[in-house]
């Protein structure tokens, strides 16, 4: 666990060379540390919020002109002083000028420490502090909404009024335990089960929700599959709009996987090109055919490719019931439309629910885009739903409602008050884990260590 009597430093933008470098000091020693180096207005008079020019020197040796920004307790993001030197972005000016507030009386501070300050100051709850890193982390412009409406207190909200109010019907149970001689009931067992099954229903809903916040997080995992010669590869390099994978008329060219990202409408897709299905002609082609098969249940959305030229209705019927999969959803597309009539391309759309392309002349690439985004997000992201992406968070919601289910069950049970009362207390406790209110050494220190030095 941090010592808050302690003044840490660390730098708090990326390593490396770079045009500016910023140095972060927080502690209660934080504005007297960075003023016994600071050459200029003494900081030790300014006021908070405030940006100072000068130089960093070691007695008259100067190591760099810098700006100072002031950030007086409570006022800052540890709610202790904090000053961030903004110095020129050389890795031996950092270096040096990290050495000399060491010197100084700083420590260097562990990862995360800054936030894990933060969330010990009252700053902000767990689940807060642990969006920060997601936010640091996000890659895509939902994974940035998800994890800054998490960071604005989103999630922590709703799981504080849904506390609050298992809270004062567990005082009143509490309140019952007192009096328990004159069989006094004062927690109204229909309003409780009521409430009861009013909180369990939102937080099976918050855990439904896991999959798809899941999804934004990591990215949706998109198996591209079918038979050899599909123009699976083709896709690929469509869809990427450049030359990744290799292209041959000869059939089983993929002989492993590839793996790109691509971004569409801000959700990561993981497309991940397969070899082509079929009976392997050889060791290494059926290694390859097992891991496209690996790799498919193991994906969220399956991308079928056939050549509409080329397969039968039967054939095509067979494909896609031996490769659905608990949990994968599938999305056919018929390839090589340019070698089709009109007419073929519109009994095609007839007959069967596919998506029709060219991967060759890059036809309806765009609408299989919109098809891919739709068919793996459907209408569930709006943009102002709490969504949970945390594993922890979901483990704790799943022990919550198996609390939850027990209060229940014990209500129709009518068991006695104290039974009743554990139960609700475990409901809160595993609530409590998820925003701090319950916390241990081991689990703040699993959770900081995972941040970056300087944040």
């Amino acid at each position: 666990m941090t010592n808050t009597e302690e003044t840490i430093v660390a730098l708090a933008t990326p390593s490396g060379s770079g045009a500016i470098g910023v140095i972060r000091l927080s502690g209660p020693a934080a504005i007297t540390i960075a003023q016994s180096v600071f050459k200029g207005k003494d900081l030790t008079k300014q006021e908070s919020h405030t940006i100072h020019f000068g130089s960093i020197a070691d007695d008259d040796l100067v190591l760099d002109e810098v700006l100072v920004s002031l950030f007086v307790a409570p006022r800052s993001y540890t709610r202790e002083n904090v000053v961030e030197i903004s110095c020129h972005g050389s890795a031996y000016i950092i270096e040096s000028i990290i050495k000399l507030l060491i010197k100084k009386g700083a420590r260097s501070a562990k990862a995360g420490e800054f936030t894990l300050r933060a969330f010990l100051n009252g700053q902000m709850d767990l689940s807060q502090a642990e969006a920060v890193a997601d936010l640091i982390a996000s890659n895509s412009k939902a994974s940035q909404q998800v994890a800054l409406n998490q960071l604005r207190g989103g999630f922590s909200n709703q799981l504080k009024m849904l506390r609050e109010q298992l809270v004062n019907f567990a005082s009143l149970v509490e309140l019952e335990l007192d009096f328990a001689e004159e069989d006094v009931e004062f927690a109204n067992r229909d309003q409780l089960k009521k409430l009861t099954h009013d909180i369990t229903r939102i937080i099976g809903s918050l855990i439904q929700s896991f999959e798809l916040g899941n999804a934004i997080k990591m990215g949706v995992n998109t198996v591209i599959a079918g038979r050899p010669n599909a123009g699976k590869s083709t896709l690929l390099n469509a869809l990427l709009n450049e030359e990744r994978a290799i292209v041959s008329h000869l059939p089983g060219t993929t002989r492993d996987t590839i793996e790109e990202v691509l971004n569409i409408h801000g959700i990561n897709f993981r497309l991940i090109d397969t070899a082509g299905i079929r009976e392997a002609t050889d060791a290494i082609e059926q290694i390859g055919v097992q891991r496209t098969m690996e790799k498919i249940s193991q994906s969220a959305l399956l991308v079928y490719v056939y050549d509409a030229q080329q397969i039968s209705l039967a054939e095509l019927n067979q494909d896609l019931e031996s490769l659905q999969k608990p949990g994968v959803v599938m999305l056919v597309v018929a390839n090589k439309i340019d070698l089709l009539s009109q007419e073929e391309i519109d009994n095609l759309l007839h007959s069967q629910q596919a998506v029709v392309i060219s991967a060759k002349e890059k036809f309806h690439i765009d609408d299989l885009k919109n098809k891919i985004y739709h068919t793996a997000i459907k209408d569930k992201l709006t943009g102002n739903e709490t969504l949970v992406t945390n594993i922890r968070h979901l483990e704790a919601l799943q022990k919550t409602e198996e609390s939850l289910i027990k209060v229940l069950n014990g209500i129709d049970s009518n068991i006695t008050s104290d039974f009743l009362a554990t139960d609700i207390k475990q409901a809160l406790h595993y609530l409590g884990e998820i925003t701090g209110t319950v916390t241990t050494d081991d689990l703040l220190e699993n959770i900081f260590s995972k941040f970056c030095i300087g944040k």
